[in-house]
């Protein structure tokens, strides 16, 4: 298992669009990824859950890695959230 944070600066926070290019970016790997923020959790590659977490610009969301290319998604994770959000 590997896990980072990663405080959203993108100004509308994870809305629609960049939400559903996060859930994109989680499906192409065969690990569970799953994203906490305030107490609440949601698998990545779910477009309702991740809509349902309401993460604003300035919170911090811990990402969660878990599976057998953990590695390569963490790396592939870890850069979306840096160039997108």
């Amino acid at each position: 298992m590997r896990k980072f944070k990663y405080t959203i600066k993108e100004e509308q926070g994870i809305h629609a669009r960049p939400a559903s290019f996060l859930i994109q970016e989680a499906r192409t790997y065969e690990s569970r990824i799953t994203l906490r923020v305030k107490g609440k959790e949601a698998d990545a590659s779910n477009i309702i859950a991740v809509m349902a977490l309401d993460v604003m610009c300035g919170q911090k969301v811990e990402v969660e890695i878990c599976g057998t290319d953990e590695g390569v998604a963490y790396r592939g994770m870890k850069k979306f959230f840096e160039e997108n959000l």
